[in-house]
């Protein structure tokens, strides 16, 4: 039954308006899942990077300081043998606590993950309400 005033062509126009608008939805959620995971594999690639420099460092730099602490011990051996581990122990422990509390402020002051995925869809969403007012 067709409805009086209204053509063929209106309701043609019509089901190609919403296949129209599908359509663009549809590619909306692609861009958006695109960028998602665009932003996942970059964060794998650089915390893969980061994770192999940090334990290349971390090593390192553990060699290097109990081989200082040979030293340190083996200069004072004979005269200040107990103060020297003593020290050097406390020195440990103050570099360990400060790396602690350096990693616990990077932490805390990490940016979200995905931040641009999120920050893209408020603004569609505010796209969207604006167009509803």
């Amino acid at each position: 039954m067709a409805i009086p005033g209204s053509s063929p062509a209106h309701g043609a126009n019509l089901i190609d308006s919403v296949r129209g608008l599908g359509s663009s939805l549809l590619a909306l959620i692609r861009t958006r899942a695109e960028l998602l995971a665009l932003e996942i594999a970059e964060a794998k690639e650089r915390s893969k990077g980061m994770l192999i420099l940090a334990v290349v460092a971390a090593l390192f730099l553990s060699l290097a300081l109990q081989l200082a602490a040979l030293v340190v011990v083996a200069v004072f051996w004979e005269t200040y043998r107990l103060p020297a581990i003593v020290g050097v122990t406390c020195l440990y422990f103050g570099i360990g606590g400060w790396a602690l509390l350096a990693l616990r402020r990077k932490w805390r002051a990490s940016p979200l993950p995905f931040a641009a995925s999120l920050h893209e869809l408020t603004k569609d969403l505010e796209a969207l309400g604006r167009r509803d007012e």
